[in-house]
């Protein structure tokens, strides 16, 4: 029986079975890495302010490649920020426990892969959701768009952080393809950019009409509030480089090189890997070939051909006209990449025509765009980690001393963790990488 003014006793407050969740179940980081990706974990308690609830990594399948003491979560409300430390190379299935109020808990299973330390590892980026980079472009603010010659995606990362993509696009549909254009090199004038597929057969030396397509896209704002809208295709470049070397005397071997049956990546193969236009000109686009040298002998010439009125070409349509072509010697390899900046400065990103280049040597060479002019040397690249040079994100002034070039890695090809399998074929785009790395040019 209660006395007459005293308080009527609280109920016992009654809390709930925590809830937990991952921004992303698959999570990759790299042995010594700066700056790996993290995931969001968002928890909460019926009854509970979420900043009363814990949470930490309590149990780890394989501590040599991250333990329990290698996971940090950090942030009090309800999403928190967590983080993994790698120990080794190899897979790990992370059990995460949030403990609520009243002694309740909940576990979530997090799959995370550690690919292997690198050189320099504090310059290294990891850009994930993709593992085979094969062309960049500066957005400016620190953004680039990157290509990818698996697919049509066009993704648009952080250059100064690991993670996934901010953006995306794809236009295979305005492309009117079904299978990967095979971007390989891109350029930009202005507020347009230009990418080409290889124009090669495929690998077993099949003809993909999807290959032979050359398209543009508009940049609209810069930075992180980049956006592209698809503009025009031309699906006829590698038909027009035939006949016009057939016209001069099958100087290059083009014909040779797209015969059903020829493979792209050999000495006299045809495969396209760098655009970038000529200094001062905003119609003359230099078209870089990977194959084949010239000529096509150990010790031949990188090999660029002038597409003159390229802007016309992709603006109506109209049939490409081709200017003298210019032979550079790269130590007898071939041109990765091609890029400029404004003050008409060059780097060719230069590596092996061959398909199993990754171990194969890389360099990059300055050179000022004119033909007959030799490019210079500025250093050789390593090779003993993962993937291929691939992109040139941008150029800087290269007269300063101690000036940085940001390069990107193909990793399609690479075992990143391990367990034999290729970055290209794992099961989950969180895993898949490619590796941006700054080096010192100027």
């Amino acid at each position: 029986m209660l006395v007459a003014g005293l308080t009527t006793p609280a109920q016992a407050v009654s809390y709930g079975t925590p809830t937990i969740s991952f921004s992303a179940s698959y999570l990759s980081g790299a042995v010594g890495a700066v700056g790996d990706p993290v995931v969001s974990v968002t928890v909460g308690q019926s009854g509970a302010d979420a900043g009363a609830l814990t949470v930490a990594a309590s149990a780890s399948s394989k501590s040599s490649v991250a333990g329990t003491a290698d996971v940090a979560v950090t942030g009090t409300g309800a999403v928190r920020q967590l983080a993994v430390t790698a120990r080794g190379r190899g897979y790990a299935n992370l059990t995460i426990k949030v403990t609520g109020l009243g002694g309740k808990t909940a576990t979530k299973t997090l799959s995370y892969a550690a690919s292997a330390a690198v050189q320099n590892p504090a310059d290294a980026r990891y850009l994930t959701g993709s593992s085979d980079a094969s062309a960049a472009v500066d957005l400016g603010g620190g953004y680039v768009v990157v290509a990818d010659d698996e697919s049509n995606v066009l993704r648009m990362y952080d250059r100064t952080r690991s993670g996934a993509p901010v953006r995306t696009w794809d236009f295979s549909s305005q492309l009117g393809v079904s299978k990967e254009v095979d971007i390989e090199g891109a350029a930009r004038v202005g507020d347009t950019i230009y990418w080409t597929g290889s124009l090669g057969n495929n690998k077993d030396g099949e003809y993909k009409a999807d290959r032979n397509t050359v398209f543009t896209t508009k940049v609209t704002g810069s930075g992180a509030g980049a956006q592209l809208s698809y503009g025009r295709s031309y699906k006829k470049l590698r038909d027009d480089l035939v006949a016009w070397d057939k016209a001069n005397g099958n100087r290059y071997g083009f014909s040779h090189g797209t015969a059903t049956g020829q493979v792209p990546k050999q000495i006299d193969g045809f495969n396209v890997e760098g655009l970038e236009f000529a200094p001062g000109s905003t119609s003359t686009a230099y078209i870089g070939f990977r194959a084949p040298l010239a000529p096509a002998v150990p010790g031949g010439k990188a090999l660029l051909v002038p597409v003159t009125n390229m802007d016309q070409v992709l603006a109506s349509g109209t049939k490409a006209v081709f200017g003298a072509p210019v032979e550079l010697d790269l130590g007898g390899l071939s041109v990765r990449d091609l890029r400029k900046n404004a003050a008409g400065q060059y780097l060719v990103l230069a590596g092996s025509w061959a398909a199993d280049d990754n171990t194969d040597p890389y360099a990059l060479y300055s050179w000022d765009g004119v033909a007959g002019h030799a490019p210079v040397k500025v250093r050789d690249l390593p090779t003993s980690d993962a993937g291929g040079w691939e992109a040139v994100v941008d150029v800087p002034d290269l007269t300063v001393p101690g000036a940085r070039v940001q390069l990107i890695t193909d990793n399609g090809s690479a075992d990143l963790y391990g367990d034999g399998t290729e970055a290209k074929d794992l099961t989950h785009a969180e895993w898949k990488k490619s590796r941006a790395a700054w080096f010192t040019v100027g």
